[in-house]
């Protein structure tokens, strides 16, 4: 059937008599509603608007089918059409036919399992911001349209990972607005039972007050003025006399007895936060700027003459000034609908004999909102019973981190590996080689320099001063051996074994351990209790290392 899609968000205590009220006594599921909803926008966009390009992607599947290979995530399309593109008669009919298709070869699983950091609605969102990509937000108009029955997307997991996991999603969309995606969400009520949009999606689509208090009755309007919005205008009449509006409609607030009204533009205004994304507002000490108010990856600014004539000098004068005062700026950042504060810290530049090291800038650090900070006493609310470290242990893992401390660190020390292999593949490319280049990734850790004697001696100590003796033969202070620390010890005795049958001394002297094979190298590796990850290479240098040679 053709669904008006202005009665899929009506009331239950609509007229008993219209004929949607009829066909919801079939109990069509929201999956269905969904499905006429697409295939009647369909319909529409390629009669009057032929031009537009559209992407339909499902999320909490059992399958997955992305670009980005993202779990929970099937975008759904048709042979000779890309994933983004105008619709189809082919598309049309594959969305009339898709219900028995869809459960049969790709599935729905019910939201994030506990447990899981898996999250479907953060995977859909960045595959469809990825689908979205064509084009400028200057000249085209992109919408994601989210339809969904659970407004409580992590109503089963608890405490911090979802805390996490809600945080991560919403800078997810918020990043996806800033690129200029619009997310128009279309709440699909279970009977008896009202969307509550407070639990997580008025936060997601910006919405609060009244804005909060009519999203949800004004859901159906809003999708039929977007599926018939191009050949369409919008008209104002008056309730009581029938009387076409010529002025734009105003809005009102009853304040002490008085109707106080407000036109669209002055609402938007009162709205604004500030005019400008970017905004000083002082200055403060260094030492006030903690390590865990950097709650995500930040941003360098440097200044540009050709966006703004002068910045230049007014940059490296506040520049010089922030360095030899050590303080750093609080400013004011972001859009209107989403405020943030950031801390803005000097970076001086740093040059050696081979060049330039870090150059000068700002670094631009978010700073968190009081309830994105979570305290350890909340986990304990009684200070008295909660496990503390004692005095050993604290020398031992300071110790630990006196060991394993890099001298002198700099993000520059090392490479970005995906961006030396992106190189490294044009280089075989435009050499035409056969075979791709060895990438080294520096920011993998480090197994030679943790297998040096002096940290596995220091971490040995760390671990047997918190966990005791035995505590790989005990399972959660049961006292009984689990069946990993069987396992794990049965191949410990059996690599000794192993071990006690090679001259390790003679074969590292005449420089024969590379004649060896990987599984005889582990049986040296394993009896002390040494990694066994990486190459034969790297195998050998750390036996070598161990035996001080």
């Amino acid at each position: 059937m053709d669904l008006d899609p202005d009665e899929v968000f009506r009331d239950d205590d609509d007229d008993p008599d219209n004929p949607f009220f009829q066909e919801d006594k079939k109990e069509e599921t929201h999956f269905q509603v969904a499905l006429s909803c697409i295939s009647q926008s369909l319909k529409t966009q390629i009669i009057n608007r032929s031009y537009d390009e559209v992407a339909i992607c499902f999320f909490n599947t059992r399958e997955k089918k992305n670009l980005q290979d993202l779990n929970g995530v099937f975008v759904l399309n048709v042979p000779e059409r890309e994933d983004l593109d105008r619709p189809t008669a082919r598309l049309l009919k594959t969305i009339d036919g898709i219900e028995e298709v869809f459960m049969k070869e790709i599935g729905s699983q019910y939201g994030i399992v506990s447990g899981s950091r898996e999250n479907a609605l953060y995977n859909a969102l960045w595959a469809a911001q990825a689908l979205l990509r064509k084009g400028s937000a200057k000249t085209l108009d992109k919408r994601i349209l989210l339809f969904t029955n659970e407004d409580d997307p992590f109503g089963s997991i608890k405490g911090a990972t979802k805390f996490d996991l809600i945080r991560t999603t919403l800078q997810r969309a918020k990043d996806a607005q800033d690129l200029g995606i619009s997310i128009e969400l279309f709440p699909l009520s279970c009977p008896n039972e009202q969307f509550n949009l407070s639990l997580f999606y008025a936060d997601l689509v910006g919405l609060e007050g009244g804005d909060l208090v009519q999203y949800l009755p004004s859901a159906g309007d809003r999708f039929f003025m977007f599926q018939y919005e191009g050949p369409t205008e919008r008209s104002f009449i008056c309730a009581d006399t029938g009387a076409l509006f010529l002025e734009p409609s105003k809005r009102f607030q009853l304040y002490k007895n008085q109707v106080i009204k407000f036109s669209g533009e002055e609402l938007s205004e009162i709205k604004r936060v500030s005019a400008g994304h970017l905004q000083l507002l002082g200055f403060k000490p260094l030492s006030c700027l903690k390590d865990y108010h950097n709650l995500r990856p930040s941003t360098f600014l440097y200044p540009s003459d050709e966006g703004m004539s002068g910045s230049t000098c007014i940059f490296i004068a506040l520049h010089r000034s922030m360095v030899k005062l050590n303080r750093f700026a609080v400013a004011f950042f972001g859009s209107p609908s989403r405020p943030q504060l950031v801390a803005l810290v000097a970076q001086d530049e740093i040059i050696t004999a081979a060049g330039q090291v870090e150059p000068p800038g700002m670094n631009m650090l978010y700073l968190p909102y009081a309830d994105d900070i979570r305290h350890v006493e909340e986990l304990h609310p009684n200070p008295d019973i909660a496990p503390r470290a004692t005095d050993d242990q604290v020398k031992k893992a300071a110790a630990l981190m006196k060991r394993i401390d890099l001298k002198d660190f700099s993000v520059c020390q090392f490479a970005n590996p995906a961006l030396q292999r992106h190189y490294a593949v044009l280089q075989a490319l435009a050499l035409e080689e056969d075979e791709m280049p060895e990438v080294n990734d520096e920011t993998v850790p480090d197994e030679e320099g943790m297998a040096r004697p002096g940290v596995v001696k220091t971490l040995e100590e760390f671990k047997l001063s918190v966990y005791g003796e035995n505590y790989e033969e005990e399972e959660a202070g049961k006292g009984k051996v689990s069946e990993v620390s069987k396992k794990r010890k049965a191949i410990s005795e059996t690599a000794s074994q192993k071990c006690k049958e090679y001259d390790w001394a003679d074969l590292a002297d005449n420089g024969k351990l590379k004649e060896l094979s990987v599984v005889e190298l582990k049986y040296y590796l394993t009896a002390h209790d040494l990694p066994v990850s990486g190459k034969k290479e790297a195998l050998i240098s750390r036996i070598l290392s161990h035996m001080g040679k």
